[in-house]
């Protein structure tokens, strides 16, 4: 497909994999009057990324207010699940888990669940434990792969199954059998959040919206001209171009992809998608998967899970797990 992007048809939204179809001939106004409704548009750096909240309503003041609320959900995720911050959940069970439980709120052990059965679903691909591994690929300035040595004392299949993981006292909490072991979010957290700020967009009465952080998108209720809401897939080998066009109403949708987060050496790239056994970006033929269900933190896990296999073993690990997920595109 050669759909090379147009303002006049397109915007982009926030940052990474989507843009959306723009109003007709008034592309990525913050508003803009509709007869009696109006496009409200906010963006805001937060988990790592640009967020971008659009709101359709007649009321622009409700819609500011909501899309407050909304914001507030995405960094209150951020500073609960990042692996960047010492005091988040994550950050304090890295930090001390190794030595004695750690204790941690009701969402990050609903996340951390979600977690170990994409974990087991997909045999280990999607693993939360890989927080070393991860540390070590992104560190920063990083123009070359690191030590082999360095690698292969990081490199663990199946460390999610020495996270312990359970209550105390009415809490959560949680402690590692390993000291190798370090949780990193970063395949769900984000679509965990965009789904908080779409229920509140839905708790304050907004019915028409997309929240939008990266590569996890919610596309709640329908655009500005009635119909569902159309969301175009980046080439990741040409980001000007459109790979796919979505139509999307109630559901989210997420892309996991070897082009957001990577490096070039020797003629290879490196992304930041990890094979836990080799520890190891993971060899792919492609360069992005787009994954769409229910909810944004289901997209999300099942992207992450099921980048770089073909189409059957893909769809292997969604029937494993029992989900709703389904891939929508591959690049």
């Amino acid at each position: 497909m050669d759909s090379r992007l147009s303002r006049r048809r397109f915007v982009s939204i926030g940052a990474g994999a989507f843009v959306v179809a723009a109003l007709p001939g008034l592309p990525g106004l913050p508003r803009l009057a509709l007869g009696s409704e109006r496009l409200v548009r906010r963006s805001v750096p937060v988990m790592g990324t640009i967020a971008d909240l659009v709101i359709v309503d007649m009321d622009e003041e409700r819609a500011h207010a909501a899309i407050d609320e909304a914001i507030r959900e995405l960094q209150w995720v951020d500073a609960t699940m990042s692996h960047f911050s010492a005091t988040s959940d994550v950050g304090r069970a890295n930090l001390g888990a190794v030595n004695d439980v750690v204790t941690i709120t009701d969402a990050t052990a609903a996340v951390l669940e979600e977690s170990l059965r994409w974990a087991e679903a997909s045999d280990g691909r999607f693993d939360p434990c890989l927080g070393r591994a991860t540390a070590l690929w992104t560190a920063e300035g990083r123009q070359a792969p690191p030590d082999a040595a360095e690698v292969g004392r990081i490199a663990r299949a199946g460390a999610y199954r020495e996270l312990e993981l359970g209550r105390r006292g009415g809490g959560y909490i949680v402690r590692f059998r390993n000291d190798g072991l370090a949780i990193d979010l970063g395949g769900i957290a984000k679509g965990y959040g965009v789904d908080r700020a779409v229920a509140a967009l839905r708790q304050a009465g907004v019915e028409n919206a997309l929240v939008n952080a990266g590569g996890d998108l919610y596309a709640l209720g329908r655009s500005e001209d009635g119909n569902s809401w159309k969301v175009g897939v980046r080439d990741p080998r040409d980001p000007v171009k459109l790979t796919a066009t979505l139509e999307m109403s109630d559901r989210g949708v997420a892309t996991s992809g070897d082009y957001f987060q990577y490096f070039d050496h020797g003629g290879r790239r490196y992304h930041h998608l990890l094979d836990p056994a080799t520890g190891e970006p993971r060899e792919s033929r492609q360069h992005s998967v787009t994954v769409a269900a229910a909810t944004c933190m289901t997209a999300d896990a099942a992207a992450t899970s099921v980048f770089g296999l073909d189409l059957e073993a893909s769809r292997s690990i969604l029937e494993e797990r029992g989900s709703d997920a389904e891939i929508v595109h591959s690049a």
